[in-house]
């Protein structure tokens, strides 16, 4: 990774619709050879639930989260539906290198844990993988923290990072898009009010599930998060575990602009 020229930037709050597509635009750049390897951290505004690529938008009760001002918008890449609300979330647009799905997993949780430990908080990584197929059969499945996958960060046993990946191939090489949340506060748990289940013994299970499942860094520290303290830790996690200098990079800038309709 040392040879890479690598960027960081944050982007700040911006709605799901446009956090989706920077992300996606970050890999297309990096297809055609006109972007960088790059880690991105942001936050969401208005508040936003997204669902996995491949999970049924009926999942979610749109009229719910209309009239609460909260948007829905689908990934590119797999996994379940989240409230992104208090939380920091991370995004790395990365040549795959021949490096299959754990191992990229693995090294990016490494740097997040390193991050994590400066910002004040010690995290374990899940080692076992749940049978998802099996998993997913059950209605308070829908919600992507009621299950930790291999390599994701926890505290406590609670999952306090959800990571979703997915990979695009070009002629020339494959590009791995990682991305996840970061859990800062207990707004995610309020997903429950916004799903379509059976009945209220279902939604109730939802919501018990992810109150003993998730952790967030309010909790863990007692304190208020201040993000721009917690961007920096993550971006010196990487630096630190993966031996690599950032360039900082002006979203605003004249290589990164684009007209966003």
């Amino acid at each position: 990774m040392q040879e890479l020229a690598w960027n960081f930037c944050s982007t700040a709050e911006n709605s799901g619709e446009y956090n989706m597509w920077f992300d996606e635009m970050l890999v297309q750049r990096l297809l055609d050879g006109s972007g960088s390897p790059t880690v991105r951290v942001y936050k969401w505004k208005p508040w936003a639930i997204s669902i996995g690529h491949h999970q049924k938008m009926s999942d979610i009760d749109l009229e719910s989260s209309k009239a609460d001002g909260i948007d829905v918008v689908r990934r590119p890449t797999g996994g379940r539906a989240i409230l992104h609300a208090e939380e920091l979330t991370y995004s790395v647009v990365m040549p795959s290198v021949q490096k299959g799905i754990h191992q990229v997993y693995s090294e990016i949780s490494a740097a997040l844990v390193d991050g994590l430990k400066l910002f004040g908080v010690e995290v374990s990584l899940q080692r076992s993988q749940p049978n998802f197929a099996e998993t997913y059969k059950n209605p308070s499945s829908i919600p992507c923290f009621s299950s930790s996958a291999r390599y994701e960060i926890e505290w406590r046993g609670r999952k306090l990072v959800g990571s979703a990946q997915r990979r695009y191939s070009s002629d020339s090489y494959d590009v791995v898009l990682q991305h996840g949340s970061i859990l800062c506060g207990a707004a995610h748990r309020r997903l429950a009010d916004y799903l379509m289940l059976p009945d209220r013994q279902s939604e109730d299970a939802v919501r018990i599930d992810l109150e003993e499942k998730t952790a967030d860094l309010q909790e863990i520290s007692g304190r208020a998060i201040d993000f721009e303290e917690l961007s920096a830790c993550i971006k010196m996690g990487f630096e630190r575990t993966w031996g690599l200098k950032f360039n900082a990079v002006d979203v605003n800038s004249a290589i990164m602009k684009r007209e966003y309709a």
